[in-house]
């Protein structure tokens, strides 16, 4: 009969977290080299380029793959014949772990969890609380799966109660391509169905933490209901032409899960959620012998490759910035940021739209500046700043107009596509906006080189700062015409999908 003692539960989960948070899964880096090497267009295979060289940096320099170090999941089962040593819960016991894990002074991880979310959304500071789900099952042993989630791909899932006679096909194809690209694709699709309607959301996400083995399932065929719908979905997403980044090519999707539960007669739930490029889990086993250890990736399983941007890249002095410049730049653009990039993202937004709205000054004077919506980790031993990937720049949508309209604001970097009332807002100020790469935050940290706080210090990471930054790649997502990147790119390329399957079907 094993005993489980409170201590190895809290080092083990601690461990964890920390190498979920430099080390991708290996299947997952397998699957990433694959669809690397076979990507066609040039958009995504930069943006593929840039996640795996961050990847591989991250590995070395064992710091976060992503700045939003995510919200923390765990499954758990617990044997039912465990004895423990501990004065602790087993729910406390894993928030230690959380609050140690993503305290660690080596490797601080960003602290994401707010409080009292419809109301203060006052920030825990270390993490916590984590959402767990138990089982207690036959056994003397626990077996835990750590998750650290990001907002941007949590953000992103779906559910729906269908009828039962309803494609299950159909409505995974209607809904994500209005997930647009904040869930950093490519990733993994979780697809649970049946049971009620919270079940079906928890075997969605239960299924995102099994190994990537789709292209195992091609060559040997599907034996099942379950796994026809597999194929059939890692297909037909695919076909979307999503691509990377949402820019446009061939993988969406590098698999897709899919569990299942008994429902009622009546019903036919449904949900979907995506994990992104910095997926992160890891599974251990205590068996009363000591902590879990983890065993980093070999070196070898990243592609031999550096981020190396092409001759017509336009480089861009952000202190001498004018209207007159954006103007001549078009959507797909590549530049290379050099000078000073104010900082803000939700909160900070928030309250710069609340001051002009009073009619109040501003701290920061936005004239003919740009804005990068970001909330970096924060820095350890000699850096500037901690890894520094942009957030979805959906979420600004709401403030954009008065901010271009109201401040001088002239250009934005963020990730993922702008809806149409931002993108119109853009178009009507002659305004821009670009995308950093989502998945390569250690990458784009190493271009900052120096951090100054200008406003909002109540907001952590959330507060306005002054980076100086030297060369960061970007790409001109909407131009001041209101073309946008993010509406061409998917278009052209389910069109050359299209064109390819309907080639091989003649």
């Amino acid at each position: 009969m094993a005993v489980i003692r409170q201590d190895d539960v809290i080092r083990s989960v601690a461990d964890a977290l920390q190498f979920i948070s430099y080390y991708h899964p290996v299947d997952f880096i397998r699957a990433m080299r694959e669809a690397w090497e076979k990507e066609e267009s040039p958009a995504a295979k930069a943006a593929l380029t840039q996640v795996l060289v961050n990847s591989r940096m991250c590995a070395l320099g064992k710091r976060p793959i992503c700045q939003d170090t995510g919200i923390v999941i765990a499954f758990v089962e617990v044997g039912m014949d465990v004895q423990w040593q501990a004065d602790m819960s087993l729910d406390d016991m894993i928030n230690e772990g959380v609050r140690q894990g993503y305290q660690q002074p080596d490797n601080v991880l960003r602290a994401s969890v707010l409080d009292d979310p419809d109301g203060s959304r006052a920030n825990t500071k270390d993490n916590t609380p984590a959402v767990i789900h138990y089982k207690v099952v036959p056994g003397d042993g626990v077996s835990i799966e750590i998750a650290a989630k990001g907002g941007g791909s949590e953000a992103k899932a779906k559910f729906a109660m269908l009828n039962p006679s309803d494609s299950i096909v159909d409505w995974v194809l209607s809904v994500v391509p209005t997930m647009g690209a904040g869930w950093c694709p490519p990733g993994i699709l979780g697809v649970g169905i049946g049971g009620t309607p919270e079940k079906a959301m928890l075997l969605a996400k239960e299924s995102m933490m099994e190994p990537i083995n789709i292209h195992e399932l091609q060559a040997r065929g599907a034996g099942n209901h379950l796994e026809e719908l597999r194929l059939e979905l890692f297909d037909k997403v695919n076909a979307l032409g999503i691509g990377a980044q949402g820019l446009g090519g061939l993988t969406t999707v590098m698999d897709v899960k899919v569990k299942e539960y008994p429902t009622h007669a009546a019903n036919k739930p449904v949900a979907v959620i995506p994990n992104c490029s910095a997926t992160r889990h890891v599974h251990f086993t205590l068996d009363g012998s000591g902590p879990a250890e983890f065993r980093a990736p070999d070196l070898s399983e990243w592609p031999d490759i550096e981020f190396e941007l092409g001759d017509d890249v336009r480089r861009v002095n952000l202190d001498t910035l004018t209207p007159e410049e954006i103007a001549t730049w078009n959507a797909g653009d590549t530049l290379l940021l050099s000078g000073k990039l104010l900082t803000g993202r939700d909160a900070a937004h928030k309250q710069l739209v609340d001051l002009i709205d009073r009619g109040e000054e501003l701290p920061v004077d936005f004239r003919n500046r740009v804005i990068y919506y970001v909330g970096p980790v924060d820095p350890v031993r000699d850096e500037v700043v901690g890894p520094a990937g942009p957030t979805t720049a959906t979420r600004m949508d709401k403030f954009t107009r008065t901010m271009l309209e109201k401040t001088g604001l002239i250009g934005m970097v963020g990730k993922a596509e702008r809806g149409p009332a931002a993108i119109e807002a853009i178009r009507d100020n002659k305004a821009v906006y670009m995308i950093a790469v989502g998945g390569a935050a250690y990458l784009v940290a190493k271009a900052i080189t120096r951090s100054t706080l200008l406003a909002f210090p109540e907001l952590g990471m959330e507060a306005i700062y002054e980076f100086e930054v030297k060369d960061m790649p970007v790409t001109l997502a909407v131009d001041t015409r209101g073309e946008s990147v993010h509406r061409e790119g998917p278009k052209i390329w389910s069109a050359k999908i299209a064109e390819r399957i309907s080639a091989v079907n003649v």
